[in-house]
């Protein structure tokens, strides 16, 4: 049972690859002194990157849990650019919550679940 782990320190891995599953940790945007749209734009970025990284792409999309640092303010900023962002019928499993996240200028994390093409 081979576990590929890539971008690995002693705490976490950002891409965990196993059973043709690729797993993100917690990404985030570099940038954190803008507002909620931005960062998710940065983030799906990054998020894009891994991904690619990883030898998948934004349509083999399993699942996305998305942390909000404000619910009530930030949701309908995040879906703008979540809108705009994801390829047309390619709609993964989604959860969106508020958490208090590790920087208090962090207003948006996602972690993504996604499949490798077969």
């Amino acid at each position: 049972m081979h576990i590929q782990r890539q971008h690995t320190d002693k705490r976490m891995s950002q891409i965990v690859i196993h059973q043709g599953i690729v797993y993100l940790s917690g990404q985030v945007a570099d940038n954190v002194s803008t507002d909620v749209e931005q960062q998710t734009r940065d983030t799906l970025k990054e998020v894009e990157k891994l991904l690619v990284e990883a030898g998948t792409d934004t349509q083999h999309i399993l699942s996305v849990t998305i942390y909000l640092k404000d619910i009530a303010r930030d949701f309908a900023g995040m879906n703008t650019a979540w809108d705009q962002w994801l390829p047309a019928g390619t709609a993964p499993a989604r959860a969106t919550v508020e958490a208090k996240l590790c920087d208090p200028d962090i207003l948006v994390e996602m972690s993504v679940i996604a499949a490798l093409p077969a």
